[in-house]
């Protein structure tokens, strides 16, 4: 191989030769006509198509043939919402800009209440999640955000999954006292997860999911829900684009 080639791994490239032949084929395929579209020696073929069946890009049914296996959606899945993340950064800095604060875009996934990104400056530098947003999720205005979203039932397993931790003296740690947004409205955390921080949330309406953003408020900001609500539709259409 010639000096700056680069190093190829031929069953890597075989491998995701299938993975397209199976694709190209309306997603199912035999042995031998992935072998004949590839190119392969059948024998080589039989390796290749049960190494991908047991890593699940490929699944083997009991009729001989083979179809993408469930590996690939969640592959599309995770590129989808990178993609999303990345095409919403641009709010997501106009959103940090306009409230003077470090913004948090978060998402429910799997039943669990994750941190997507973070936009923060020199200026406005982020507050340190020293509690998990998994466990702080009723404390914080991205947390309440998403759990406003929820059917009731989610809701109801979230919280009896994550106990509604003591974090500050105003902390609401009673399921019965915690104020969650209705459609539409604006979550606050006044102090909840960290003393003398200040936060909103708003949900991000998008088919794709329950996703909210949450911003930590200057002492000098104004009424926030304007520039909030302006910034969840921004990135509504960003990720509405990824999809």
């Amino acid at each position: 191989m010639g000096a700056g080639q680069p190093t190829l791994i031929q069953s890597v490239q075989r491998a995701l030769r299938l993975l397209e032949v199976v694709a190209d084929h309306g997603g199912r395929a035999r042995a031998k006509e992935i072998a004949r579209a590839a190119g392969l020696p059948l024998a080589t073929t039989y390796h290749l198509l049960r190494t991908c069946a047991h890593e699940g890009w490929l699944q083997h049914l009991d009729d001989g043939s083979y179809v993408l296996g469930h590996r690939i959606d969640v592959v599309r899945d995770h590129g989808t919402a990178a993609r999303g993340i990345a095409l919403a950064r641009p709010a997501l800095e106009w959103l940090r800009d306009e409230l003077h604060g470090a913004v948090y875009l978060g998402r429910y996934v799997d039943g669990e209440i994750l941190v997507a990104d973070i936009v923060d400056s020199p200026r406005t530098p982020r507050i340190e999640l020293w509690v998990g947003i998994h466990d702080a999720a009723h404390a914080t205005a991205l947390g309440k955000s998403i759990l406003g979203q929820l059917p009731a039932a989610d809701r109801e397993d979230y919280l009896s999954r994550h106990p509604l931790h003591d974090l500050t003296p105003r902390t609401v740690v009673d399921r019965r006292r915690l104020r969650l947004p209705g459609p539409g409205e604006v979550a606050v955390d006044e102090g909840e997860y960290a003393v003398g921080i200040r936060c909103c949330g708003a949900a991000v309406p998008t088919p794709e999911g329950v996703v909210a953003v949450a911003v930590v408020l200057s002492p000098t900001v104004g009424d926030p829900r304007p520039a909030l609500r302006t910034g969840a539709g921004r990135i509504a259409r960003a990720l509405a684009l990824a999809g």
